[in-house]
């Protein structure tokens, strides 16, 4: 099995240094009263780029011969491997020709390009983007840069555990997102080697998306397994086949894989923001979806990484909007009122007697099943929780209303 060794990831601190630079641990008040432990976050979406994928990238094109580098490299990505192979192209002078596909959210391709990458948009989904960068790249002499399927590439990625190490020596539990398992690989690889060094243990989770969980069946089947990718907002780890040098270094160093719902990565997105200021991608918040739904239980001091903070504003939009849904704190209501004077008056007073507030209203006169004398009146309110949302629903059943609840 391939492993970096910890004198390879030292190497790698030092290649990647000069670019690199080592993010912020930040408490999680929140997070350590609701669990009763230490809960510290590794801020890679501080990182340059906006995400942990730059140390692979540097590291890998850094081992690139004279030849090599003359010739370029190309990529295939949506989003944050782009970015970090095109910024470490830059800084070594290499010429980087990047496909992504067409459906690349703005501010990525924009990203990518001030990189000073040549980016090549193409296919409509990622495997037809991928299959134009390999056939480019067999009709080129370019060198093809993996995003996670590459020794180097993991050992870069590793670097984040030994930032942690310093920066948090305590620290019993790291938990990592899961998209091909570069990251994870890196960071378990680098994590269990220190533990025995210092004689201890420490426990490596990770965390996927449910909607696109490749190694829970990977691990069953004890071999990379394909599955079929479901629509999810943490686009950036949603991967249908695990690397086979990750899948490796995952089954002996990773103690455990769980998966989370949209629902709980978007609360855990909305909690970063509210209450660490950070904000994070979807990819890069499922660690803290995991601990907050109480699918990872950590016993002693433990360390998520935020992989991530490259999201599309108008996504953050609506994940925000979904997130506070999910939490009861953003309510869609609609009521059918009689449609004279004073009506939308006795709306708004229930409302207010509930403590709520009104954010968005649809006035609306024609529709199907509206009567003549009808309207239908749609209230988005912002609520605090579960009881003050009930506390709205009886205020406007107390008013006459006939309220129906509509989840987000």
């Amino acid at each position: 099995m391939l492993r970096p060794s910890h004198k390879d990831f030292e190497a790698a601190r030092q290649v990647i240094s000069q670019v690199v630079v080592e993010t912020p641990i930040i408490r999680s008040s929140y997070l350590s009263d609701l669990t009763g432990q230490e809960i510290y976050l590794k801020c890679e979406n501080l990182q340059r780029t906006g995400a942990y994928k730059v140390r692979g990238a540097l590291n890998r094109l850094s081992k690139l011969s004279a030849e090599e580098k003359q010739n370029g490299v190309v990529a295939a990505s949506a989003g944050n491997h782009a970015q970090g192979v095109a910024l470490a192209a830059k800084r070594l002078g290499i010429k980087a020709t990047i496909f992504m596909p067409i459906g690349a959210s703005i501010p990525k391709h924009e990203a990518t390009l001030n990189y000073g990458a040549d980016v090549v948009l193409t296919g409509s989904i990622f495997d037809e983007t991928l299959d134009a960068a390999l056939r480019f790249t067999a009709q080129s002499k370019a060198t093809f840069i993996p995003p996670f399927d590459d020794i180097d590439i993991i050992t870069g990625q590793g670097t984040v555990a030994m930032e942690i190490s310093e920066q948090y020596p305590e620290f019993e539990n790291v938990i990592a997102c899961v998209g091909g398992g570069g990251l994870i690989a890196g960071v378990a690889s680098a994590t269990k080697q220190i533990a025995q060094e210092q004689n201890r243990e420490i426990k490596v989770f990770g965390v996927q998306a449910s909607q696109a969980a490749a190694y829970p069946e990977s691990l069953k089947q004890g071999k990379p397994t394909e599955i079929q990718v479901k629509p999810t907002i943490a686009d950036g780890i949603a991967v249908a086949k695990p690397g086979q040098i990750p899948f490796e270094i995952i089954q002996q160093d990773v103690d455990e894989i769980v998966t989370v719902t949209e629902d709980e990565i978007a609360q855990a997105m909305v909690l970063l923001l509210e209450r660490s200021k950070q904000v994070v991608e979807p990819g890069g918040a499922v660690g803290v979806a995991a601990v907050l739904a109480g699918k990872i239980k950590p016993t002693g001091p433990t360390m998520i990484t935020l992989s991530g903070g490259n999201i599309d504003p108008l996504l953050l939009q609506r994940v925000i909007r979904h997130g506070l849904a999910a939490s009861d704190r953003y309510t869609n209501v609609s009521v059918m009122l009689p449609d004279r004077p004073g009506q939308l008056v006795r709306t708004a007073e229930a409302v207010a007697d509930a403590g709520a507030n009104v954010v968005e209203v649809l006035h609306t006169r024609h529709g199907n099943g509206l009567q003549i004398s009808e309207v239908e009146l749609n209230l988005s309110v912002e609520t605090r929780n579960r009881e003050h949302r009930d506390s709205l629903i009886k205020s406007l059943k107390k008013a006459g209303l006939n309220p129906n609840l509509h989840e987000d």
